[in-house]
């Protein structure tokens, strides 16, 4: 599998520079909000110094002033804090989820080749897992942490105000913070970001063995897939100790700049004191500040830790934003059906295969049925035809117009496939993909047409019963109705089958059902039965990317060649019956 790409930091301070621009009122907003809400904490280890101060020198008569104080700042700034928190989390929340539909819209926008290459245990992870790990930084971490940084900065200020010394005091703990954080960064970075590849790479042999789940049985091969999907969990849960002896490592050295830091504030007031350039309040207030600074400057460095692992998550959920989507096609209003040509069409994979030359045309309103080996190319033409693939040499032609000129209106076109999908949601939900705007008697009517209206009135709540996962279960047959009734509200110029009646085995009311759908339009057909094929206007013959013979269907037979070997085989074959 070829992963998709990640953004480096460059890219990923751009998109942030970018989404937070267009919110920079709020911004500055929380901002001014965070600000004073750490102003008004230094009210706090001020006038606990005074009433120390107070207490030493038989001034008690200014202690319920100064009690009232405390008590006033300590509720403001719960106030400020708590409405900082909340704007900071707003934000956060709407560029988490903008940034979340645009990545999943890039993935459906993607050219085919590259979704292939990824595999979609890397596309789930970015799509949710990264999604999720961004989500509980934004929710729970960005809010305090914002909120503490500002903190720092205001609480190192007051200890300037007492006295310069106690602010130098304190930054006897930053060497010991500045290099512990140095060293952290350098270090957790990648071992995030390798634990997330490796969670993709689990999720990918997961999720194909979920799929192949038949075939693992029938191989009894179940042994030798666990150890797969073992040895990719194995190698996540390694990477995820590294990065966790990382962090373990990271915070013992914060809490040693802690000691140092506070044994330099308590020294320096000690001899302040004694030298009559502090009082004990003032040396009290200044080792209130330093202790009140744990909290945010653990905060701070400790919240390093999950931004590490949300700055990889975000880089890698960016790093789909710099792939180029596949171009968003202009449809012709007039639907009609027209010409598919192709001219000397070529085309490669990276494992090989290779189209070699391919010509031939599609008559408007015909049916072109493709036959050949499996891996002769039936599939990969399709794809062309569909506009998943460009070609690498040659032209396709849609109507007379290629699909990679720009600017020029194409015909639609559609496809129903062996593996039709049934959506989470209710039956008009899922039909209504097709046309949003249709109504419920316009649905019926596409159904009565396709003869799957009997099923769909005996459903629980009809039009409305809810089908797809976790929902009302469709048989082979009426899924595919469905997804055919979907490609009549479509409504393509084009049509490409792909074995459209394979998995019902033949069911006579999907073939009645497909000669509706490609009644008067253009289709291509990927013939396995050849039936199919014999019931076609034009067929093409294809062996190892290669045209080999076309024409009608008693032409090939009369001809002796490749095809009337195929159908003298498939005609004898159990297929047949």
């Amino acid at each position: 599998m070829t992963a998709l790409p990640v953004a480096d930091t460059t890219q990923t301070r751009a998109w942030l520079r970018t989404m937070l621009g267009a919110r920079r009122l709020r911004v500055l907003a929380a901002v001014v909000v965070l600000v004073a809400a750490s102003v008004s904490a230094l009210a706090l280890p001020a006038t606990l110094g005074r009433i120390v101060d107070a207490v030493a020198g038989a001034d008690t008569g200014r202690l319920p002033l100064l009690i009232g104080i405390v008590a006033g700042a300590g509720i403001l700034h719960a106030l400020l804090a708590a409405l900082g928190r909340l704007l900071v989390s707003r934000l956060g929340e709407e560029m988490l989820a903008e940034l979340r539909f645009s990545v999943v819209a890039r993935l459906l926008r993607l050219p085919s080749g590259v979704v292939e290459k990824a595999g979609r245990g890397d596309l789930v992870a970015r799509a949710a897992g990264d999604a999720r790990v961004v989500g509980d930084v934004v929710t729970s971490l960005l809010p305090a942490f914002a909120g503490a940084a500002f903190s720092i900065v205001v609480t190192l200020i007051g200890l300037g105000a007492i006295d310069p010394r106690f602010a130098l005091a304190a930054l006897a703990a930053a060497p010991v913070q500045f290099l512990a954080t140095r060293r952290y960064l350098r270090r957790a970075r990648p071992a995030y970001l390798a634990a997330r590849d490796a969670q993709g790479d689990r999720s990918q042999r997961m999720l194909e063995s979920v799929d192949a789940a038949a075939t693992i049985r029938a191989m009894d091969a179940s042994s030798a897939r666990d150890r797969h999907i073992d040895e990719a969990a194995t190698t996540v849960v390694e990477r995820e100790l590294r990065a966790t002896r990382i962090s373990v490592a990271f915070w013992n050295q914060l809490n040693v700049a802690e000691l140092v830091g506070l044994a330099a504030v308590l020294a320096t007031g000690f001899a302040l004191v004694g030298s009559g350039a502090t009082t004990i309040g003032g040396a009290t207030a200044a080792a209130l500040y330093f202790h009140a600074l744990f909290g945010p400057i653990g905060a701070v460095l400790g919240g390093i830790d999950e931004l590490q692992k949300a700055s990889a998550a975000l880089s890698r959920m960016v790093g789909v934003l710099t792939l180029t989507e596949r171009p968003e096609r202009l449809v012709r209003a007039e639907r009609s059906p027209v010409e598919v040509a192709l001219e000397d069409v070529g085309f490669g994979y990276e494992q090989g295969f290779r189209l070699h030359g391919v010509r031939f045309a599609i008559p408007a309103g015909s049916t072109t049925a493709l036959v050949g080996a499996s891996g002769a190319g039936k599939s990969t033409i399709a794809a062309l035809v569909l506009g998943a693939l460009p070609p690498a040499s040659g032209r396709l032609l849609l109507g007379g117009v290629s699909p990679s000129e720009t600017g020029c209106a194409l015909p639609r076109v559609g496809l129903a496939g062996q593996e039709p999908h049934v959506f989470a949601g209710t039956l008009a939900e899922n039909l209504r993909l097709a046309r949003p705007e249709a109504g419920d008697e316009e649905l019926r009517e596409v159904l009565s047409r396709l003869d799957a209206r009997h099923w769909v009135d005996r459903l629980p709540d009809g039009l409305d019963t809810v089908v797809g996962a976790g929902g009302h279960g469709l048989t082979v047959v009426e899924a595919q109705q469905l997804a055919l009734a979907r490609l009549l509200l479509h409504d393509p110029d084009v049509l490409v089958l792909d074995e459209a009646t394979a998995a019902a085995g033949g069911d006579r009311s999907l073939d009645r059902a497909v000669a509706q759908v490609t009644a008067g339009r253009t289709t291509l057909t990927i013939a396995h039965r050849l039936d199919q094929a014999e019931r076609a206007d034009h067929i093409v013959v294809l062996d190892d990317g290669r045209v080999v013979e076309q024409g009608t269907h008693d032409d090939l037979v009369a001809a002796g060649g490749p095809y009337t070997r195929i159908w003298e085989a498939w005609s004898r074959g159990p297929a047949r019956t």
